[in-house]
């Protein structure tokens, strides 16, 4: 991806940057190569199987070479995720959970305290997260999404250093803007893209992914959606369908040699919706299942990384009662919500693997240079254990 952006392009920055929001997911997918996931995905196998949910990107990519503080080179962005779109500012219940603390999310005292997530879930970079909360102030109040006289908005973060001028400080406001005001449903991009754009997972070149999953749930159908930005883990670690692919796949490693199994770094930010009708408690449980589908992946949570998750549930709309009236509410019975648990290990485990299936090739800061996941090398360490759906056309 070749996108520039500064302060003299503005306007092709945003008609690009829309394009890139609705763009259908036109690089390959861990399916299309014949990966194997259990569970039965969604329409799209995206977040936005869940209706009303828009997500929307800003993506910077300039320059290359030697890094100079404040001029590049630039691989970042910001992703927006809002759980009931442009549209509406209603609150929806949600809960958070951290499987290990070394990151941030901002606003996260008060969905624990309210239940509440009021406004949209922003993820960008580590050194990038005061400039894009303070713009999703600006933008709320700015068009009138503000619910009362403040905002204490989500904004969570992974680090992009290795391949980006971080300390550049190069996300700016309006593309804070740009990302929400581009953010739709229907498919989305994934791989070098938003906030995942500098980003590295299993010393492989990273990034965004989704994926969704349909469940039955007593005489209802839920769908429950997952958005991850990956950028964590070891090459030995690496896991995809039960193999241990990683194992082989040894070169072009730059962290551990693709040697060091017990040493990790790296974060992961997980956002979670669904349509089910859930409350606080139950998707703070939601959240808490989120590492399962991680470590189907390989992960082990190093004392490094900050890997922080999010769930919202978009069912029960109005129940943050902002006229002041009483409100009723319906949530699934906790004696038919393991599905849904097993619904967010299976989409988060895929989500991840979507995430590296679409990225490219990134060369970044000081000859820093991150090579995607070999596809027909998986392809073949799959098939020799049996484990490759063959898929048509290939």
């Amino acid at each position: 991806m070749t996108l520039e952006i500064c302060s003299t392009v503005v306007a092709i920055g945003v008609v690009l940057l829309a394009m890139q929001t609705s763009t259908a997911q036109t690089a390959q997918r861990a399916r299309d190569l014949g990966f194997p996931f259990e569970g039965q995905p969604g329409r799209l196998n995206s977040i936005t199987d869940v209706s009303g949910v828009e997500v929307g990107y800003a993506t910077i990519v300039r320059g290359s070479g030697d890094l100079v503080a404040g001029k590049g080179p630039v691989r970042t962005g910001v992703t927006a995720i809002l759980p009931r779109g442009k549209a509406s500012h209603d609150p929806v219940f949600a809960g958070w959970y951290a499987l290990n603390g070394n990151g941030e999310m901002t606003g996260t005292a008060w969905v624990e305290e309210s239940g509440f997530l009021d406004g949209p879930v922003m993820i960008t970079n580590t050194h990038s997260v005061g400039t894009v909360r303070d713009a999703v102030i600006k933008w709320q109040a700015d068009t009138g999404k503000l619910n009362q006289p403040w905002s204490l908005p989500v904004v969570a973060e992974t680090y992009d250093g290795y391949l980006n001028d971080i300390n550049g400080f190069h996300v700016k406001p309006e593309h804070v803007v740009d990302a929400l005001n581009s953010a739709a449903g229907g498919a989305i991009a994934e791989g070098s893209i938003g906030g995942g754009t500098g980003m590295i997972c299993y010393e492989f070149k990273g990034g965004t992914g989704t994926a969704s999953r349909v469940v039955r749930v007593g005489e209802n159908t839920y769908t429950l959606g997952v958005l991850v930005q990956a950028n964590f883990g070891v090459r030995h670690q690496l896991t995809i369908g039960g193999i241990p692919v990683g194992h082989h796949l040894t070169d072009n490693a730059p962290f551990s040699g693709g040697k060091d199994l017990y040493n990790e770094t790296g974060s992961i930010i997980v956002v979670v919706a669904t349509d089910a009708p859930l409350l606080p408690h139950q998707l703070k449980r939601i959240a808490r299942r989120v590492p399962l589908g991680l470590a189907r992946t390989g992960s082990s949570s190093g004392n490094g990384s900050g890997d922080i998750f999010i769930a919202f549930s978009i069912a029960n709309s109005g129940a943050a009662g902002i006229d002041g009236s009483n409100t009723t509410v319906e949530s699934v019975s906790n004696n038919r919500i393991s599905a849904l648990f097993a619904a967010t290990m299976l989409a988060t485990e895929e989500a991840i693997i979507n995430a590296l299936v679409a990225a490219d090739d990134m060369d970044g800061r000081d000859g820093h240079s991150i090579k995607a996941l070999p596809h027909e090398e998986v392809r073949t360490i799959l098939r020799s254990h049996n484990r490759l759906v063959e898929t048509s056309g290939r």
